[in-house]
Order: C-alpha cells, then sequence, then structure tokens
C-alpha cells in the first residue's frame, strides 16, 4: 500500500528520511499521503521496517525538525508514529554519540515510587502525585520530598522486592542500548527516581553514567528525606552538557528519550530529543514523539538502514 506513494518520475535525490510506525490504516494513509502532498514532499523511496516504514523524501528548503512538529497533530489524531530526519542524520549511528534516557515509565515500565508506596497500601495516593508531577503540574522536587516523606519507617527490604518483583525493562531496550554500544555511544541513565534502582540498572546493562536521588536510610528503615540536591529537570539537561564535554562528543550527537514534563529541558537540549510514550504535553512541546512499539523504534531516527535484530 505505502508502495504507491513513491514518484515515479523523481528527478531528485532524497534529502530528508521519514518514519511511520506500522500501525498505519487505510484511514491514516490517505491522510498522511494529502500531507505530503500538500507540503509538496515527494516520496522517492519506501522500505518496509519490522516497525513501520521508512520513507526517502524530497523536500525544497524545509528542516527534519521543522517537519516533525508540523506532522505531530497529524500523528496524534492518526495514533501513528511520524518523524522527519536529514537523509545523513545526526546523531547517527555511523559516528559516536551519546544516548541519555529516563528511568521510570522510559527505560523500566513502571514508577519505582508508586510501586514502593504499594507496601505501605498508599500507592494510589502517591501515585495520583506522580502522575500530575509527570504532566508538569506540580513543581517536581516539592512533589518528589512530599512523596518521600509518606514512606518514613518502611523497611529498606521493599526496595529489593521493588527491583525483583515490579521493574520490567520496556520492550526494545537491552537492543537500543547494546546497538548504540557497539556504535562506539556512551550512555547514561538520569532519573528523578532513586540511586538504588540506577545502580542496579547501571551494572545490568552496562550503563556509562547514572544518576539519580539517594533516599536517606538509618538502621535499616526509610527516614522519609532525600539526601543531597535532587535531581530535577535542569540537573538532567545540565548533565547531558556536562557530559558532552567530559566524553568529547557534540552535543548535537546526543539522543535523548524520557516521558515527562521533567525531562523536556534535556528532550530540548539533545541533538534529538524524543517523548517516548509521553504525557500529552511533554508529547505536544518535545521536538519529536514516539509512542508506538519499544525503545527500539528510536533507532529509526538514527540511519537510512533497518537495524538488525
Amino acid at each position: 500500500m505505502l508502495n504507491s506513494w513513491v514518484s515515479k518520475s523523481a528527478e531528485q535525490a532524497a534529502n530528508l528520511q521519514l518514519y511511520v510506525s506500522a500501525n498505519i490504516n487505510e484511514q491514516a494513509y490517505a491522510l498522511i499521503a494529502e500531507a505530503l502532498n500538500n507540503a509538496k514532499l515527494e516520496v522517492i523511496s519506501a522500505d518496509e521496517v519490522d516497525g513501520g516504514w521508512m520513507f526517502g523524501i524530497y523536500g525544497q528548503g524545509v528542516s527534519a525538525k521543522f517537519l516533525s512538529k508540523q506532522f505531530r497533530k497529524l500523528s496524534e489524531q492518526t495514533g501513528v508514529d511520524i518523524a522527519f530526519v536529514d537523509a545523513s542524520p545526526v546523531p547517527s549511528l555511523d559516528a559516536a554519540g551519546i544516548l541519555f534516557m529516563d528511568m521510570d515509565s522510559t527505560l523500566i515500565q513502571c514508577e519505582c515510587i508508586d510501586e514502593i508506596a504499594d507496601f505501605l497500601g498508599i500507592k494510589k495516593d502517591i501515585a495520583a502525585i506522580t502522575q500530575q508531577a509527570m504532566e508538569g503540574k506540580l513543581d517536581f522536587s516539592e512533589s518528589l520530598i512530599a512523596r518521600v516523606k509518606l514512606l518514613a519507617g518502611l523497611d529498606e527490604a521493599v526496595l529489593k522486592q521493588v527491583y525483583d518483583e515490579r521493574i520490567r525493562l520496556t520492550d526494545g531496550a537491552e537492543k537500543l542500548i547494546k546497538t548504540v554500544h557497539q556504535a562506539g555511544w556512551k550512555v547514561g541513565l538520569v532519573s528523578g527516581g532513586f540511586t538504588y534502582f540506577t545502580s542496579l540498572l547501571r551494572e545490568r546493562l552496562n550503563l556509562d553514567f547514572v544518576a539519580a536521588n539517594t533516599l536517606e536510610i538509618v538502621d535499616g528503615k526509610l527516614t522519609g528525606r532525600v539526601l543531597g540536591d535532587i535531581v530535577d529537570a535542569q540537573v538532567k539537561k545540565e548533565l547531558l552538557i556536562q557530559k558532552s564535554k567530559d566524553w568529547n562528543i557534540d552535543l548535537a550527537a546526543s539522543v535523548a528519550l524520557g516521558d515527562g514534563a521533567n525531562d523536556l529541558p534535556m528532550l530540548k537540549t539533545a541533538g534529538l530529543g524524543i517523548a517516548f510514550h509521553a504525557k500529552p504535553k511533554v508529547r505536544e512541546l518535545a521536538p519529536y514523539a514516539l509512542s508506538q512499539g519499544g525503545l527500539d523504534r528510536a533507532l529509526f531516527l538514527l540511519s537510512r538502514l533497518e537495524v538488525e535484530a
């Protein structure tokens, strides 16, 4: 079906590439085809990949980032991921780069603080606050302090139970990390969650850098306090900039993935900032948005070629 988009008389080489997720249906197909035509974008080639379609596109005087934002409303309307990058993308798997990820609801499928709270029977209460913070309706640092205070007295052994029983990696996480590592990239995990979990994930996934908040524990019990400065939105952004300098890798060669409002400054700073299965406000404001499939879908924005499983 989507091969019918390809121009039979194309005279130009593709200067853009377009990723469209695999859940496209006939209605979405017609709407996207019309939008491409209205934007005077010529489809040069079409290749089916595991997770969607990749198109070679020619467009005069337009940028990939601008087009991705322009097509965002259509993406939301159809429920289909639509993302444009340059034909020779930067960041790219062909050169060294940086991958920075949020942890809760990005690298892993849950919010750790909500799962910890479940052992006190207050998951519903804390999850409601977490949701508001991730939507940007509450100050992140203040909400974290308030939520952690409610955990006072909990046995530290619960943290291990949460890791063993509740934490599951997001689909495609290991493939994404393995692929960029093989390409010579550095991988960082920056979280508004807790160091107990980021440390275990660092060892498990061979991550190059992690940063998170430290729960105070005295005599084997959580005190309800956080030690040191809180890793908030500004800190995430600053850490990305700092590690770019430390690793001597251009900031333009960085990818950031996150789902919450506290990820937005990092997403806007990275060379490629992707709102991943994110809250509505984050999807709206982030440079890119992927809401279908696993973390490995980001690989299609880093290379023209299909990434091997």
